[in-house]
């Protein structure tokens, strides 16, 4: 796991060392940088820089940048290719020699062979840039899933990428100016849709996508060469069910067989549902027991607790488990820490949480495996229960009683129960105001398009707002089911999950390894109808029908939890501030933010994930990230009391 970082400049030097600066914690084994000569008559040069964390051949043979043998291609690589010994044999076949037992010369090779065309051939997760120095060629990629972060700035005869956006900030010539439409995104998503990023001439490069940068005429195409769309196998029935199964254990234990790969101490994420544990079963499969280390972090609050039954799944398996319990009050204090050193604001809670796993893991290895994916490819969250109620609610209830129906449900008072009833039938009744290609984004959102009409002066339009999820809705041709699979593994996985998990675990410089998104595994999901999912109610039907060998009963039959934190109570507890300011022209408009802490405060109405978004773009300010002219002062005179004090 590493941190990577390029551009095309006169004075590339001191610029690349500050980038690199700035992910130092990607990669704190090793750095290296390389330039070319001049590449025009204006003396500029293409820079690649690396920060490197030794997990696969830990030697100095790994050090990146990494030339070909004939000097004409160099190669920066942040991720793991997982298949990279298959594909080695392949390309000794075809010629190809190794001086190195690294995934890094292997990819070189493949690009030397294949072109482009490698990229369909690579197993793992990543994000590399390639420079062709004779055809005068910049050419990046990105995994499947989009795993590892990858974002470009451009302006005309101007490039530069890195594995964060504060790296990219880092360079002198690139303004830190926010792009007002990401930022409304951002409020109505709860995360920057990818290709979009925070800052203007900014991108994320799409999971999946690659681009190809000319020296020669400035020109740059961007390509797609994956996306997941379902695909399902129409003829299966109820009686393939055991071969399916089978075949699924089959293929979930081949790719932790391909994770295990390291040369450092390795263990695994264990929260005692389905997904950690049929990771520690497989493992276990793998290693002896003895030689398997689980990690567990668990909280005194018992609704946000999940520690017992983690240990009960350790004992079952004889594994070594690592378990810390702490007190959400005191890790509270982490929460502007951890806020402000992301490199754009993320709205989901669960980082504070996913934060302590990492940093409690960290101490013990330097890898990690995780069940992540397994919910949006086996359907596995609250969502894909309530889909057909929805249906039917939508098609019988009048718009009139619906309205009427949302203002009785907004009288029920506010539990600060994790995932508690009364929240969940908010966010659901609010979905089902909109029409049907609506309902995830807006389920999902902190801020739906009435309220990003209120804090925004000038607000986008819904249509705007989801467009993104607009337009895969309209691409798709499945059912319902089909549709929220796509919607929650193209966007909710990718810029939100696998977001948090990243940034997350490279704060303590912790790689982690899904093993759910493993290429043959995502094409046998692909295959699957929506009924071998979601049947009859049950939710990850086929996959806990796999399982049961593995598993105990006890753990098959739990209901999903969740990684939250007690967000409600923090914030009708938080200091008493109120915002004033701009956010270099966006046009927020914080008196409208201030009302909100003000009602959230008083119980007269749920705003937390409004307010933890806010909290991100406050904190991201405050961390100096640029996020422009915010002030936060105590205003307790102003502001009219409280039954709790208003949060900031």
């Amino acid at each position: 796991m590493c941190g990577i970082a390029g551009l095309i400049s006169q004075d590339p030097e001191a610029r690349i060392g500050a980038m690199l600066k700035a992910i130092e914690h990607r990669g704190r084994d090793d750095e290296g940088v390389w330039t070319s000569s001049a590449i025009n008559d204006d003396g500029q040069r293409v820079t690649f820089g690396h920060r490197r964390l030794s997990i696969i051949d830990t030697s100095a043979a790994g050090h990146q940048p990494m030339l070909s043998h004939d000097g004409r291609l160099v190669v920066i690589l942040n991720g793991e290719i997982y298949n990279y010994r298959e594909l080695r044999e392949q390309l000794t076949n075809k010629g190809h020699s190794f001086r190195t037992h690294t995934d890094t010369e292997v990819l070189l090779a493949a690009w030397a062979e294949w072109g482009e065309d490698c990229l369909p051939r690579l197993n793992g997760m990543f994000a590399f840039a390639i420079y062709d120095r004779a055809r005068r060629r910049l050419f990046m990629a990105r995994d499947r899933f989009g795993e590892k972060p990858l974002f470009v700035y451009r302006q005309p005869g101007r490039i530069a990428f890195a594995s964060e956006l504060s790296a990219l900030l880092r360079h002198s010539g690139i303004a830190a100016e926010i792009d007002p439409r990401a930022l409304q995104k951002f409020f109505a998503w709860g995360f920057v849709p990818s290709p979009h990023a925070l800052y203007r001439h900014c991108r994320q490069v799409p999971a999946g996508s690659s681009l190809l940068y000319a020296l020669d005429d400035d020109s740059l195409s961007e390509s797609r060469y994956w996306k997941f769309r379902l695909d399902p196998d129409r003829s299966l029935t109820d009686k393939d069910v055991p071969r399916l199964a089978e075949e699924l254990r089959a293929l979930f234990a081949q790719s932790v067989e391909r994770r295990l790969m390291s040369d450092v101490p390795l263990g695994l994420f264990l929260s005692g549902g389905i997904d950690s544990g049929a990771v520690l079963a497989a493992t276990t499969r793998v290693l002896p027991a003895g030689q398997v280390h689980a990690f567990t972090i668990g909280f005194t609050e018992p609704s946000f607790d999940e520690s017992q039954h983690a240990q009960r799944l350790a004992a079952h398996f004889g594994v070594r488990h690592h378990l810390e319990m702490l007190e959400l009050e005191d890790a509270r204090e982490l929460l502007p820490e951890v806020l402000g050193r992301l490199d754009q604001p993320l709205g989901d809670p669960s980082i504070l949480p996913t934060y302590l796993l990492s940093r409690f893991t960290r101490r013990h290895v330097t890898v990690a495996l995780s069940g992540d994916g397994g919910d949006e490819l086996f359907a596995g969250y609250d969502t894909f229960d309530a889909l057909t109620p929805a249906k039917i609610y939508a098609s019988l209830m009048p718009r009139g009683l619906h309205r009427g129906l949302r203002r009785l449900v907004d009288l029920l008072p506010i539990s600060t129960r994790n995932m508690s009833v009364d929240f969940k039938l908010r966010r659901a009744l609010t979905g089902l105001s909109w029409p049907q290609a609506y309902w995830n984004p807006v389920w999902l959102s902190p801020a739906d398009p009435q309220t990003i009409w209120e804090i925004f002066d000038e607000p986008l339009s819904a249509d705007d707002l989801y467009a993104e999820a607009l337009d895969l809705w309209a691409e798709g041709r499945g059912d319902l089911l089909d549709r929220t699979l796509e919607f929650y593994t193209n966007f909710y996985l990718t810029d939100d999950i696998l977001t948090k998990v990243d940034r997350a675990a490279m704060m303590v410089s912790l790689e982690s390894r899904a093993v759910f998104l493993d290429n043959d595994l995502v094409e046998f999901c692909r295959r699957l109808p929506g009924r071998f999912k979601l049947h009859k109610g049950r939710r990850k039907w086929l996959l806990k029908k796999a399982l049961e060998p593995w598993l105990p009963a006890q753990t098959l039959e739990r209901r999903k939890k969740g990684f939250g934190i007690p967000l409600t109570k923090w914030l009708r507890h938080w200091p008493v501030r109120a915002v004033n300011g701009s956010l270099n022209g966006t046009r927020l408009k914080p008196q409208a933010i201030n009302e909100r802490w003000r009602r959230h405060a008083r119980g007269k109405s749920d705003e937390r994930l409004l307010l933890f978004a806010w909290l991100a773009v406050l904190h991201h300010g405050q961390n100096g990230n640029h996020m422009g002219n915010v002030a936060v002062h105590s205003v307790q005179a102003n502001i009219p009391s409280c039954a709790a004090p208003c949060p900031p």
